[in-house]
């Protein structure tokens, strides 16, 4: 089995991301929805992006942001990937002519929802929070999830502690975590870094 991704999202400072990338992070997220804790600003990600290494992937996240802006934002950062996790259709991510992957809630309409999306680099499984678009640190059913065509990037409610069950769960291409490794709203926890990727590690070799 090939080994699991390992996103960090919300990273809000360099410092944070370092640890990440030390960690042994394969993509950092960077939250550009203003109504966010993990908040952060164009130009404070165009910096850390820019000091990044080699194949560290780096990840804009929009919640139904003004296309506009989101253009805006985008040509100064120059992400990797775009991921959309509001009510983005799937012509609001094509439209930007870039990768994307789309989040969207494990529901009964799951399947027919992922299929709207089908040129997607990945579909983003969330856990479902009336009012909320991610980041709520609640877990969700993972036998729910049906057989999906593209790569599931498993998020909602993960740390170090149940990832490996994640993953043993529904062997997802990667997993999203945020919350899970926070200290504070918006400030990342080393140890809690470093321990999420030693589970995830662990799990893969489980299946070797």
């Amino acid at each position: 089995m090939p080994r699991t991704r390992v996103k960090f999202c919300g990273i809000t400072n360099a410092e944070d991301a370092g640890h990440a990338v030390d960690s042994g992070a394969d993509a950092l997220g960077f939250n550009f929805f203003r109504g966010s804790s993990r908040y952060i600003s164009p130009e404070a990600a165009h910096e850390i992006a820019s000091r990044l290494p080699a194949f560290v992937t780096t990840v804009a996240l929009f919640v139904n942001e003004d296309p506009e802006d989101r253009n805006r934002i985008v040509e100064l950062v120059q992400p990797d990937l775009l991921q959309f996790h509001g009510l983005e259709i799937p012509d609001d991510c094509r439209a930007s002519g870039r990768p994307y992957i789309k989040a969207l809630p494990v529901t009964e309409a799951l399947a027919q929802q992922a299929a709207d999306y089908e040129d997607a680099s990945g579909i983003l499984l969330d856990t479902q929070v009336d009012g909320r678009f991610g980041g709520t640190g609640e877990t969700f059913d993972w036998s729910l999830v049906p057989p999906l065509s593209m790569p599931v990037i498993l998020a909602g409610g993960l740390d170090a502690g149940n990832v490996g069950e994640a993953i043993r769960a529904l062997r997802p291409y990667a997993v999203d975590v945020s919350s899970g490794v926070e200290k504070a709203a918006g400030r990342k926890d080393k140890d809690k870094m470093q321990q999420f990727c030693v589970a995830v590690r662990a799990a893969d070799q489980e299946s070797l």
